[in-house]
């Protein structure tokens, strides 16, 4: 049994990361060849940033507003992405496979928005994940859930299969209904999702301490977009997730769900991959709009 009676909170998170390797993701250096290779059609090598597009919310809420139809709201957005993270069924049915991304696949499922979320199982074999060719499989984590432990033998089942295979997995941070979203909880949840094999892990960014959250976990940080707030707001949260150590971002609804989904697209690409300030972001996204 642990010795919870003496759980200090940490405080050592500052300072500079560890010295670069020959392969920019952070805490991936030692894995194996295919590994890497996969994570770098996630990952943009010359900058060791992504912009993902999630459109996978389907595999539990149904055809969701902006992605009733795939055909038509995700393929015309596919060609600024870094990567697409959904579901096999969508993958098999609208995306073409010549799109050249990285695909994270959905990996996990099994609740509708009627049920228990947390109550999740595998929901992809490793063989049809080899055969989609997936750059990396995605798993959602209930650190604090109901089914908790559940979920976390999801993760180490399928980062024992994609180890075997070469697949990467992405732990996805989910937070329920009761849970505090603050910097100490998921500083909790991505890193035992790290510590548990993870190669990369989505999690929501928080305005004090997100630092201490980066800083704290030992492979790379996606922020999740959340539900859709004004252009502006997503701008403005991607730009200081990226400055206080995230890896990119994984947007759905802030994209899929604007009045100009490839304005927001292209606008995010410019804070995640050139830099630009939530401003000029804006700036760009007003142009492409009208």
């Amino acid at each position: 049994m642990a010795d919870l009676d003496d759980l200090r909170e940490g405080t050592d998170y500052s300072g500079p990361a560890a010295a670069a390797t020959d392969f920019p993701l952070k805490g991936q250096s030692g894995q194996d060849w295919g590994m890497r290779a996969r994570l770098s059609r996630v990952f943009d090598p010359a900058d060791g940033k992504t912009v993902m597009l999630a459109f996978d919310h389907g595999y539990f809420q149904g055809p969701t507003s902006g992605l009733e139809r795939l055909d038509r709201s995700i393929l015309p957005l596919v060609p600024q992405a870094d990567a697409l993270m959904c579901t096999r069924g969508a993958l098999r049915t609208t995306i073409p496979p010549q799109n050249g991304k990285g695909i994270v696949l959905r990996a996990s499922g099994g609740p509708s928005v009627l049920k228990e979320l947390s109550d999740e199982e595998t929901a992809v074999a490793i063989d049809d994940a080899v055969r989609l060719d997936a750059a990396a499989l995605a798993v959602q984590v209930f650190v604090g859930g109901e089914h908790e432990t559940k979920s976390v033998k999801n993760l180490t089942t399928l980062v024992d299969q994609g180890q075997r295979t070469g697949i990467p997995v992405l732990a996805v941070t989910a937070v329920g209904r009761d849970m505090v979203r603050d910097a100490r909880y998921f500083r909790l949840a991505t890193r035992i999702s790290a510590e548990l094999g993870a190669a990369f892990v989505k999690t929501y960014y928080v305005e004090d301490g997100f630092e201490t959250v980066t800083s704290a976990c030992p492979v790379p940080i996606v922020i999740a977009g959340g539900k859709k707030v004004e252009e502006e707001e997503a701008l403005r949260v991607a730009y200081q997730a990226i400055q206080e150590g995230a890896a990119g971002v994984d947007m759905g609804r802030n994209v899929f769900q604007s009045e100009h989904p490839a304005a927001m697209l292209a606008a995010v690409r410019g804070v995640v991959h050139d830099g630009l300030t939530p401003a000029e972001a804006f700036d760009l996204f007003e142009t492409l709009s009208h």
